[in-house]
């Protein structure tokens, strides 16, 4: 059973911070817009990542009720970084308990890369739940797009990519992956340099060289270090595991939400060097029913040509 912890607090006029516990974990989460507008959940990508406040731009806020959710082991969750009883049924049953308290009939699901993934993963499983499902940069959590990233997108950041390959301790291009994925098992020094390294190559690819060094200079106390650490455990946690997820579950789910009446759009760049726009094509094959949209634009939701196209389809989802 959750229980609900007595202990909250506002963080600005229209934001309110609450946790919850379950198995050990506190999840937290924030509330924004209007309390009666309508309902609207945002799952962040990573994993790991932690939700990020700049995605509130992306609504209407006097008609519309976000909620922002850190995962477990992310953002303001507790113990930061855990990754026992941390895996996605675990995500999915953490969304339901905080729709329960929030006391949500149905709501609208948004998420990008990691977060597109778990939306449809959660919508296939409460379709009943969801009012509609809104995709950026969809991740299919296969091997295939983890290959893509550690091994064939190297000549996108090649310097980056030489210090990833020394800090994970690795010889060979096709075992860094593998290696990256044994931080979990690392500690202390060794596990600090590795998540530096694997941030430092994913913004080296996402945001050009200027973005590199404004990344490196973020990465400079001790507490910004354990909190990249924390993140990069769970992120290697989840795709040791395929995420739980894996191509064809994830499409499955798809199916399922579409046949119980649930409606899923999807924006999705162009340039997008992380999430192949090829993703998007094949939900669409599969799952006839998807309204994708192909965006001049790359990856993140900051992009402004990806963040218009998202604001349409926003609104077009839940208030139209």
């Amino acid at each position: 059973m959750t229980r609900t912890r007595a202990a909250s607090r506002i963080r600005s006029h229209d934001t309110t911070y609450r946790t919850l516990t379950r198995d050990g974990h506190t999840i937290a989460y924030t509330v924004h817009g209007d309390p009666a507008g309508v309902p609207v959940v945002v799952l962040h990508g990573g994993p790991g990542s932690g939700s990020q406040p700049g995605a509130l731009r992306l609504f209407d806020l006097a008609r519309m009720r976000v909620v922002m959710v850190d995962q477990r082991g992310t953002g303001a969750s507790a113990p930061r970084g855990r990754l026992r009883h941390n895996d996605t049924q675990r995500l999915i049953g953490d969304l339901e308990a905080i729709r329960g308290e929030l006391r949500i009939a149905r709501w609208g699901v948004v998420g990008g890369s990691w977060g597109a993934a778990l939306a449809l993963a959660y919508a296939g499983t409460h379709p009943a739940a969801v009012s509609a499902v809104v995709l950026r940069g969809l991740f299919l959590t296969s091997k295939r797009e983890v290959r893509r990233l550690f091994v064939t997108s190297r000549a996108r950041a090649p310097r980056a990519w030489r210090a990833l390959m020394h800090a994970a301790e690795c010889e060979r291009a096709a075992s860094l992956s593998a290696a990256c994925m044994r931080m979990p098992a690392m500690r202390g020094m060794q596990a600090d340099a590795v998540a530096s390294a694997w941030r430092a190559y994913e913004n080296a690819i996402l945001m050009q060289a200027a973005s590199r060094a404004s990344a490196s200079r973020k990465t400079r106390t001790r507490g910004r270090d354990d909190a990249i650490t924390a993140k990069y455990r769970i992120q290697a946690h989840y795709l040791m595991h395929d995420c739980w997820l894996g191509e064809r579950r994830l499409i499955a789910s798809a199916k399922r939400a579409v046949a119980a009446g649930v409606a899923i759009r999807a924006v999705h760049g162009l340039r997008d060097p992380v999430c192949p726009l090829e993703n998007l094509h094949r939900l669409m094959r599969a799952v006839p029913a998807v309204r994708g949209r192909f965006v001049d634009a790359g990856h993140l939701a900051s992009d402004p040509r990806l963040a218009r196209a998202l604001v349409e389809t926003i609104r077009e989802a839940f208030l139209t």
